[in-house]
């Protein structure tokens, strides 16, 4: 199984690319989407290089799931506290995004290898601000503080006017995704897939992961979700998470992995179908060859019949007679 990386490739090249170059200072100003809709828009100018301005859009947030400010609960913390005085956050941000901020690049770390780091943080903006209000919850399970969300169901946006659901316990917490695909064909293929997934986690080799449940319809832990919210097409998949899942670095690694289940698992749908289709053309290739092999050679048919001798009987006064002709 192939994971998705949480920095953005695009945005960590610029960064590493700018970073190179300071001292041509060269204009720039790009714009890209990645997978879940999320947008990026980065600029810079010749007159400051070291200064760089960032936004970010992220999905549109259904109903049940409150922003503020534009953001996800706690993601002003969480910025704040992953990247210092190198970020400064921009308010009001650009129109059309949620986030803007400046970026500083003469306060990175002179050493080679932390200044690396950092950028890639950076460039993991995404999982810092998409990520936050989960960060915040588990990082709760670690510390074994119970608040006043216990047992509380909580939205968090995932895709665009799509959540996921997330319920703390004092031991525990549960995190429930409803599985909603566009094509017929994706939903298929997502509700087997999902099936092994669940009977994987079985394997002796995977016992220390999070206990992982599917069901076509929705749980008990979604009880009083709105009805909108609760229709997937594709079955709802539970994952329990305990404090060893998330202890030390394990946090970041669980955060990105649950942010991004439905990304990852429409990836391996989308990969599996595109194998089938493979398949499906090399069989067809190999039927085309067999049909061909079948045809029979014109040409060396009517030389072998002009070259064959036979004999015509013909009756002459009663009287049968053959006569060779090549």
């Amino acid at each position: 199984m192939i994971l998705l990386q949480s920095p953005s490739r695009y945005l960590l090249q610029i960064l590493s690319t700018r970073v190179r170059n300071l001292e041509k200072g060269v204009e720039l100003d790009c714009q890209w989407i990645e997978f879940d809709d999320v947008r990026y828009h980065i600029q810079a100018s010749m007159k400051n290089p070291n200064l760089l301005v960032l936004s970010v859009s992220l999905p549109t947030p259904p109903p049940e799931t409150v922003f503020f400010g534009g953001l996800p609960p706690e993601a002003i913390e969480a910025i704040k506290a992953a990247y210092g005085t190198v970020v400064h956050i921009l308010d009001p941000p650009k129109d059309g995004f949620n986030l803007t901020v400046k970026l500083n690049l003469s306060k990175l770390p002179p050493d080679e290898e932390h200044r690396q780091e950092l950028l890639g943080k950076i460039a993991s903006i995404r999982e810092v601000v998409q990520g936050a209000p989960l960060k915040s919850v588990l990082k709760q399970l670690v510390s074994r503080t119970v608040k006043s969300e216990l047992n509380k169901l909580i939205s968090l946006v995932h895709r665009p006017n799509e959540s996921f659901f997330v319920v703390p316990q004092a031991d525990k917490v549960t995190v429930v995704f409803p599985m909603r695909f566009k094509d017929s064909v994706d939903s298929i293929l997502a509700t087997s897939f999902l099936q092994e997934f669940v009977d994987a986690r079985r394997t002796a080799g995977l016992g220390n992961a999070p206990h992982c449940l599917w069901s076509p319809s929705p749980p008990q832990e979604l009880k009083g979700a709105p009805a909108e919210a609760l229709l997937a097409n594709a079955g709802f998949v539970s994952f329990v998470i305990s404090p060893r899942h998330v202890e030390g670095r394990k946090l970041d690694r669980t955060v990105w992995s649950l942010s991004t289940f439905h990304a990852y698992v429409s990836y391996h749908v989308k990969c599996s179908e595109g194998f089938m289709h493979t398949r499906m053309r090399r069989r067809v290739e190999s039927l085309i060859e067999a049909l061909d092999r079948a045809k029979p050679d014109w040409k060396k048919v009517k030389k072998a019949v002009q070259t064959r001798s036979f004999k015509r009987l013909s009756i002459n006064d009663g009287r049968a007679t053959s006569n060779s002709r090549n």
